[in-house]
Formats: C-alpha cells, structure tokens, sequence
C-alpha cells in the first residue's frame, strides 16, 4: 500500500492567488496596525490655547489701557491708544480719520449724540473703545479730536467739577510716596537724604515734578494713586525736596477745581 499526496496547487492560477495574497494580507495587517496606534480623537493633545489660536478670527484687536491718571488722557492719546485701530484703517465700516465724507453725516449728528454713542457703542464699536477704564470725559475728549480732524469745530468738555483734595505734602507722602522715599527702595531718593537729592535738585523742581506726575523709571505716575491732584502731588514734591535740601520751594495752593490744579 502506497501514500499517495496530492499537492495543494493544481494550476498557475491557484499559484498566482497566493502569491498576491501573500503580499496583500501582510500589508493589510500593518495598515490596520498602524491605524489602531495613532487613532483617537483629534486634538486630544492639544492644550486649550492652541485650540483656540486656530479657530480664532483673522483679524484681532489688542486695546491699550490708558496711561496716566485716569481722566487726564488727551484725545488724542486716547485714539492712539484705541480708536487708531479702527478709525485709521476705515475697519468695520469706521469713518477714517480726515476723511470728511465719512464724516458729515457723523457730526451732522451734533456732539452729544456722537458721545453718546461712543459711550456706549454702535454698529459693532465696543463701549469706549473696548477699554472701560476710560473716563467718559477721556472718550468724549478722542471724539472731539477725531471730528475736528474731518472739519468740526467742536470743544473739549469740560472736565467734571468737584472738590479738590486738600492733603498736606507730608501726608501725601505717607500715603504714596513714603513706602518708597523713606526706604530707599528701588534707588528712590529717601526723605531728608540731602546727598540723595542733590541730583534731583539740579533739575530743578518743575523738572522733579513732571516726574512725579508722568512717573519715571520704576515710580508710577503720581504714586500710583491715580486720585491724587497736581496740587497734591506738588506738595509732596516740595516737602521731599525741602527735606533733603534745606532750601524751601514755593507751596502750590490749592484750586478750587481739578482744571485749575493742572
């Protein structure tokens, strides 16, 4: 009795069947593979600021918050620092600065209106710019400037009437001043040190003053205490000064408004 086996391809075309199976199927296995490792959802690594930096608009606006004492800011330092970004380039359908056919039928409108919308905003413009830290005579102060730029002829408002403060220099600098000028932190000038000041006082005092106003180096603007008045700060100024000079500067007086103690 004999084994007999048959062989397992019969034809060419069995033998070309598997052949191609035998590439197709390894292939497969890898790109399944392959799939299954780098599968998951998109983005899942992704941290929530790159998210948001692809899907944002094309176009972004940055508002600049106001510098100096809150009320102070020119018209034109506040449309340098938010209307520019619009009103410059006409973006948004915003009348462009100078032009004056874009804007007759703004000041058409009358002062009060126009303040009012930019108070408030319209047609897309954010209220005051977008900045809320502005003044709202600040806002009304960038209107003018623009308007007058296309042919107004329109006046600043006047700055709101109060009473001014009536603090003395000694105690405006233990308020602001002192947590500075008494320890000499951060190279500021200590009260009395009449080396320290002599520098100083070859500027002369206006020049010592600006400085106190406007900030310089590493001091804020008016100690950073926005609500201080010219009148305030200058006393400060002076009683600084006298303490380490010995040589009396002349005390500002009070004003009966925040317009006259600029």
């Amino acid at each position: 009795m004999s084994d007999q086996h048959e062989a397992p391809i019969k034809t060419p075309r069995q033998l070309i069947i598997i052949i191609v199976l035998a590439f197709i199927v390894p292939i497969t296995l890898i790109v399944l593979l392959s799939q299954l490792m780098t599968s998951g959802e998109k983005g899942l690594q992704d941290n929530q600021n790159a998210v948001l930096a692809r899907i944002k608009a094309v176009g972004e606006v940055t508002l600049a918050a106001p510098s100096g004492p809150k009320g102070q800011a020119t018209g034109a330092e506040v449309y340098n620092q938010v209307c520019k970004t619009c009103h410059e380039t006409g973006l948004a359908g915003a009348p462009k600065v100078g032009d004056k056919a874009a804007w007759v039928k703004v000041i058409a409108q009358g002062s009060s209106t126009v303040f009012d919308h930019a108070l408030k905003g319209i047609r897309g413009m954010p209220a005051k710019g977008g900045n809320p830290d502005f003044a709202d005579v600040e806002v009304e102060r960038a209107v003018v400037y623009m308007a007058n730029q296309a042919g107004a002829a329109w006046k600043d408002p006047p700055a709101p009437s109060g009473p001014v403060a009536d603090r003395t220099g000694e105690q405006v600098v233990a308020a602001a001043c002192g947590k500075c000028h008494q320890t000499g932190e951060g190279g500021a000038p200590k009260v009395g040190d009449r080396a320290a000041w002599t520098a100083r006082v070859k500027q002369g005092f206006a020049s010592v003053t600006q400085s106190a106003l406007k900030g310089h180096g590493g001091m804020p603007a008016r100690g950073g205490m926005a609500e201080l008045s010219d009148v305030e700060i200058k006393r400060a100024v002076e009683y600084m000064f006298n303490s380490g000079t010995g040589s009396p500067a002349a005390a500002p007086a009070a004003a009966a408004t925040p317009a006259a103690a600029k």
